[in-house]
C-alpha cells in the first residue's frame, strides 16, 4: 500500500499531536493537580461546617457567623473553579485538536475504502511495522485519552464529588500512564510511515 496522501496525513497527525501534547504535558497536568487539591480541601471544610451542630455550641450565639463563613468558603471555591475553568478550556482545545488530527486520517481512509486500499494491506503488519489498522486504533486511543482527561464538569453541586476530584484525576493519569498510549501511538505511526516510505522509494516500486 503506497498512498502518499495517507502517509502525509499520518505525518501531519504525528506533528500536530506532538505539538499539542508537549504543551499539555508541560503545563496542564502540573498546574491542574494543585488546584484540584486546594478545591478538595476546601470542599472538605465546607462539608465539615455543614455537619457542625452550631446551635449546640458557643457559636450558636453568633448566628451570622455561619453564613459569613459559608460565603467566604464559597467565594474561595468559586475563585478556584474559575482557574480550573481556564485549564478546562485548554484541555478542551487539546482534546479537539487531537481528535481533529485523527479524524482527518480516518476520513481519508474511509474515502479510499477497502477496495482501493486493500483489506489485506490494511491488516498487514511486519516485525518492525504495525499495520494501518494498528495505527488507526492507536489514534482513536489517543483521542479517547484526552476525552477522558477533559472533565465534563467541575462544580459545587456535590461537595463529596468535589472532594474526590484529585483521586479521580490521578486515576485517569495513572491508567493511561501505564499504557503510555500517546507515545506508543506516535511510535506506531512513525514506524508505519517510515516503512512505507522506504518501500515506495525502493527500486522497482
Amino acid at each position: 500500500m503506497r498512498d502518499v496522501g495517507l502517509q502525509t496525513a499520518l505525518q501531519n497527525a504525528v506533528c500536530y499531536i506532538q505539538e499539542v501534547t508537549a504543551v499539555q504535558d508541560c503545563g496542564q497536568q502540573s498546574s491542574t493537580a494543585p488546584l484540584l487539591d486546594s478545591l478538595a480541601a476546601l470542599a472538605a471544610q465546607m462539608r465539615a461546617a455543614q455537619r457542625l451542630p452550631w446551635d449546640a455550641t458557643a457559636l450558636g450565639a453568633f448566628p451570622e457567623l455561619r453564613a459569613r463563613l459559608w460565603r467566604k468558603q464559597r467565594g474561595a471555591a468559586e475563585a478556584l473553579l474559575e482557574q480550573l475553568g481556564q485549564r478546562r478550556e485548554e484541555l478542551r482545545a487539546v482534546r479537539d485538536a487531537v481528535g481533529a488530527a485523527g479524524s482527518a486520517v480516518l476520513r481519508l481512509v474511509e474515502e479510499r475504502g477497502p477496495a482501493e486500499l486493500g483489506l489485506a494491506a490494511v491488516l498487514r503488519r511486519g516485525p518492525r511495522c504495525p499495520s494501518l489498522a494498528d495505527v488507526l486504533e492507536g489514534l482513536q486511543d489517543v483521542e479517547r485519552y484526552y476525552r477522558h482527561l477533559y472533565p465534563s464538569c467541575w462544580g459545587l453541586d456535590s461537595l463529596a464529588d468535589v472532594e474526590a476530584l484529585p483521586q479521580c484525576w490521578e486515576r485517569i493519569l495513572e491508567r493511561y500512564k501505564e499504557d503510555d498510549v500517546v507515545q506508543d501511538t506516535l511510535l506506531k505511526v512513525s514506524l508505519f510511515v517510515e516503512n512505507h516510505h522506504e518501500v515506495s522509494c525502493s527500486p522497482g516500486s
